[in-house]
């Protein structure tokens, strides 16, 4: 436990999510795990399935994307997290997303760029099929055996969707490492995981040119998958992260993006065992220029309520700003957990008292807006149990004072600019804030 705590913690001190042990102080997201729960058993069952987590700034979309990520790999599922910028990741070009899914396909023992480790595992898995059928190894064309079982398997797999480039290059992989040709093997294994920087000669012995296009790369996806299946994965989870940075691209690639994203949406049930999940602001869902532009998107995602009652079974999977239970809450499991050789000194120090008043001096230091709190609350809540781990001395409650830090998201400099601004303008010698906009 003590390399997870460890991670925990210094994520934590970085004001970033992390990547392990979220169970240990995941509060208040108990109902929203049960819904991605049943997701996922129906796509072990055998469906493809898409959801979206809709909610505010602070509100936990992302420690939720990452908890999902967390319990797929758990129930067997090869996962993929992939955080959407306005630079390089369009969602009209479907090659874009398919490199990306690649770039982060993770397993539990292989966390980043784990297809190679899954191909391997399947071309093994074959290997053994033929040795169970009366096929002798040692023989000089079991490789070329093994090499039509490929082709046989996946066509098989994917309903003959499989692209014959995605067929022959997995071909010319194995018998490239069979020649013990990696460096080429490793290059096309890249080709196929959508890199657009492999060399013409490597290509040519595949028999492909250029690279993965937007047409193809969903059927190069579904071939993926297949493999993953193939091997005795569950199935496969997606998670695209900050959807609504499609707000800040220009009109027409907006546009463009969620129309892709419309694609993506009808298409998933033709994907067995395949889950997307995507997270996105209130404003990305509602606004004209996010999903409610456009009509067919809005009319599949549509959010529903009657009056403060939703249901988590809808498209779009909202989650609650924290407010201050919750946030002490996890204060408290985060210092049952600390890793310190002086736990006494721990506990005796930053008691339930110490919690409740720096939830209120962080929260003030927001303009009193709690949702939005939690990335510093926390930040400064790990760095009190530092110091009181490392000085003897140190007595949090006569020492400690609040000043927001300088690594700000956007929208807390913009809150914590409008506080400065409400304290300029307490002698009314200036319009409200509120009322300049």
């Amino acid at each position: 436990m003590s390399n997870t705590t460890d991670h925990i913690f210094q994520s934590l001190r970085n004001g970033a999510v992390p990547n392990v042990g979220l169970d240990h102080f995941a509060v208040g997201i108990e109902k929203h795990r049960g819904e991605i729960h049943r997701i996922l058993e129906l796509c072990q069952q055998g469906s493809g399935e898409i959801k979206f987590l809709r909610g505010g700034y602070g509100c936990g979309k992302t420690f939720m994307a990452r908890t999902a990520v967390l319990d797929a790999q758990s129930k067997g599922f090869v996962t993929s997290f992939v955080v959407v910028s306005d630079n390089d990741l369009h969602f009209h070009k479907f090659d874009d997303v398919y490199g990306k899914v690649m770039l982060n396909l993770s397993t539990p023992s292989c966390p980043r760029s784990a297809f190679g480790f899954i191909l391997d595992q399947w071309v093994a898995k074959i290997e053994d099929k033929l040795i169970d059928m009366g096929a002798d190894e040692d023989a000089p064309d079991f490789d070329e055996k093994v090499q039509q079982r490929l082709q046989q398997e996946l066509s098989a797999l994917t309903g003959g969707k499989a692209p014959q480039d995605f067929i022959r290059v997995i071909q010319t992989i194995f018998e490239l490492k069979q020649e013990g040709n990696f460096a080429d093997a490793g290059s096309l294994l890249s080709w196929l995981s959508g890199s657009k920087n492999i060399s013409a000669n490597v290509k040519r012995k595949a028999g492909v040119k250029g690279e993965i296009t937007s047409t193809d790369a969903l059927s190069y996806l579904r071939g993926v998958l297949e493999i993953v299946k193939a091997v005795g994965y569950s199935g496969l989870l997606i998670v695209i992260d900050e959807t609504e940075t499609i707000l800040r691209m220009r009109s027409d690639i907006r546009h463009k993006s969620l129309n892709g994203l419309r694609q993506i949406v009808d298409c998933a049930s033709d994907f067995p065992g395949l889950m997307w999940l995507f997270t996105g602001t209130k404003e990305f869902f509602d606004s004209k220029k996010g999903v409610a532009g456009l009509a067919p998107l809005d009319q599949r995602l549509r959010f529903q309520q009657q009056g403060k009652f939703t249901s988590l079974r809808q498209p779009q999977l909202e989650l609650k700003p924290f407010d201050e239970n919750r946030l002490k809450d996890v204060a408290a499991r985060l210092r049952s957990i600390y890793p310190s050789q002086v736990s006494f000194r721990i506990q005796a120090e930053v008691t339930d008292d110490f919690i409740t008043n720096l939830v209120d001096k962080v929260t003030e230091g927001f303009r009193g807006d709690v949702g939005i709190v939690p990335r510093q609350f926390l930040r400064e809540f790990v760095g009190v149990m530092d110091l009181v781990d490392e000085h003897d001395e140190y007595k949090p409650n006569q020492e400690y004072n609040f000043t927001p830090s300088q690594n700000l998201t956007v929208h807390e400099q913009a809150i914590l600019d409008q506080a400065k601004l409400q304290e300029e303008d307490s002698d009314d010698d200036l319009i409200p804030v509120e009322d300049s906009w």
